[in-house]
């Protein structure tokens, strides 16, 4: 049980979209992510997603809106609704999901990470 230090671990890594995980409890994953550009339209059908902006601002587009997510500022996604992460300039997120949860939900493509790092 030592603290962890958010910079130090986002430090370790500058590829965007690719999360790594930093800590585990009830079967949840503490992951961090550097984001950069859109990601993909997705949902997850049995998962909950938490995003915690760090640094930058996060733009999480609905179908029906767009919410803007500052430094400091969280949003929770809840399981089945559609979503698409977009990061204008780097953002930098703490996520907080089931361990099953896949980074691209319904969806397998390029931007799929099967097996994360953990750091």
């Amino acid at each position: 049980m030592q603290p962890i230090n958010l910079d130090a671990k986002l430090a370790q890594f500058s590829d965007p979209w690719n999360p790594r995980i930093i800590a585990e409890l009830n079967g949840q994953h503490v992951k961090l992510a550097k984001l950069q550009g859109e990601f993909i339209w997705h949902h997850h059908e049995h998962e909950d997603e938490l995003f915690l902006v760090l640094r930058g601002t996060l733009r999480m587009q609905f179908r029906d809106r767009e919410v803007a997510i500052r430094p400091g500022e969280c949003i929770v996604v809840p399981r089945g609704v559609e979503h698409r992460p977009v990061a204008d300039q780097e953002v930098h997120v703490l996520l907080f999901e089931p361990a099953s949860t896949l980074n691209t939900g319904n969806l397998r493509n390029e931007r799929t990470r099967e097996r994360l790092e953990r750091l």
